[in-house]
C-alpha cells in the first residue's frame, strides 16, 4: 500500500497548495464568470483530452447550476477506443492542429459578455491557444486553469508564440507537477498516479461554489441541478425539470 499512500499524500499536498496560493485568482476569475451568468449570458467550458473531464465535472452534475456551457469536441475527448478509430494517435495529433480551435469557435454564437473558460495542463497546445485568441477576438474575458507556474518556460506550439497562460485575463494554477504522473515505480522510467484531473476537479467545485456565493450575495436565482436519488424528495424531479428548461431557453442564442 505504500505507492497508494504516496499518490493520496502527492493529491493531499496539491489540494493544499491550491488553498494556500489560489483563493484570490479563484476570487477573480469567479467574479468574471458571476458577471456574465448574472447578464443570463454563458461561462463557455472547454479543453481536450482529460481536461475535458472538468468540464464535464460542473454541468450537468448533481450540485451544478445553468450558467455553464460545455464545449465538447469529440475527436478530441473520446479517445477511449485507444487504437483503431478515433484513438490515441490521432487525437494528440488533433489537438497540436493549428487552426483546429478556430473551426470550432465558428458553431457558436458569442456575446461580449461572456467567458471562456479552458483547461489545459501544460498550455502550450495548439486547439486551446486557438480557442482563447479567437474568443478574445469576439471580446470575451478568458479564464485559463492549468500548472501554469510549473510550465513556465516550456515552448509554445503556436504561431503566435503565446501558452494558454499568456492569453488569459485570469490564471488559476492548478498546482499539478508538469509531468502530472507523481508516483515513481521501481524499475521503470514512467511514474504512475497523475494528479492534474484531480486538481482540475478541485479548482473546479472552489470556482463554481465562489460563483454561486457572489450570485447569491446580489440576489441572482440558481437554478441547480438538484440530485434525484435522494428518498423522500418528492419535488427533485420538478426541480430538475425546471434547471433543464432554464437551460433549453437560455441556449438558444449559441
Amino acid at each position: 500500500m505504500m505507492l497508494a499512500k504516496q499518490w493520496l499524500a502527492n493529491a493531499r499536498d496539491v489540494m493544499a497548495k491550491i488553498e494556500e496560493t489560489q483563493m484570490g485568482n479563484i476570487r477573480k476569475a469567479a467574479e468574471i464568470m458571476a458577471d456574465s451568468i448574472e447578464a443570463k449570458r454563458w461561462v463557455h467550458t472547454f479543453g481536450c483530452g482529460h481536461a475535458t473531464i472538468p468540464v464535464e465535472e460542473m454541468y450537468p452534475r448533481i450540485g451544478g447550476f445553468v450558467g455553464f456551457h460545455p464545449m465538447v469536441e469529440l475527436p478530441l475527448t473520446f479517445f477511449t477506443h485507444i487504437t483503431g478509430e478515433m484513438g490515441v494517435h490521432q487525437f494528440v495529433f488533433l489537438e497540436r492542429v493549428e487552426g483546429y480551435g478556430v473551426e470550432i469557435m465558428k458553431g457558436y454564437n458569442f456575446d461580449t459578455r461572456d467567458t471562456m473558460w479552458i483547461f489545459s495542463h501544460s498550455g502550450i497546445n495548439n486547439v486551446n491557444i486557438d480557442v482563447a485568441l479567437e474568443a478574445k477576438k469576439k471580446g470575451m474575458k478568458v479564464i485559463a486553469f492549468g500548472s501554469a507556474a510549473a510550465a513556465k518556460g516550456k515552448q509554445t506550439r503556436h504561431s503566435s508564440g503565446k501558452t494558454i497562460f499568456d492569453i488569459a485575463d485570469v490564471v488559476v494554477d492548478s498546482c499539478a507537477p508538469i509531468e502530472d504522473a507523481s508516483v515513481p515505480v521501481k524499475d521503470h522510467q514512467d511514474k504512475l498516479g497523475p494528479v492534474s484531473t484531480m486538481a482540475f476537479v478541485t479548482c473546479v467545485w472552489m470556482t463554481v461554489t465562489t460563483v454561486a456565493e457572489i450570485l447569491v450575495e446580489r440576489g441572482f436565482k440558481l437554478h441547480i441541478h438538484p440530485s434525484h436519488n435522494v428518498p423522500g424528495d418528492t419535488t427533485a424531479k420538478q426541480r430538475l425539470d425546471e434547471a433543464l428548461a432554464v437551460y433549453k431557453e437560455r441556449i438558444g442564442g449559441v
